[in-house]
């Protein structure tokens, strides 16, 4: 190998080295955005399940008032 395709081949190892870097570091902030996403996703089931306690609660409340209207 010539002191050119020594170069050339330097530059090359050098230029995928950098792009794998810079692909490592896109997946890590994918994976990190999923995480959050899934985080969300989850808080979002939670409220949605809490809330439909309230209303199930508000609504046997509501009918147990309408029920003792009507008894007297």
């Amino acid at each position: 190998m010539n002191l050119k395709q020594t170069a050339a081949y330097s530059a090359a190892l050098l230029t995928l080295a950098l792009l794998a870097g810079c692909g490592v570091d896109t997946m890590s902030a994918a994976a990190t955005a999923a995480a959050i996403k899934k985080q969300e996703l989850q808080q979002g089931q939670k409220t949605m399940e809490q809330a439909k306690e309230k209303i199930g609660k508000a609504m046997e409340l509501e009918q147990q008032r309408a029920n003792q209207g009507t008894d007297q």
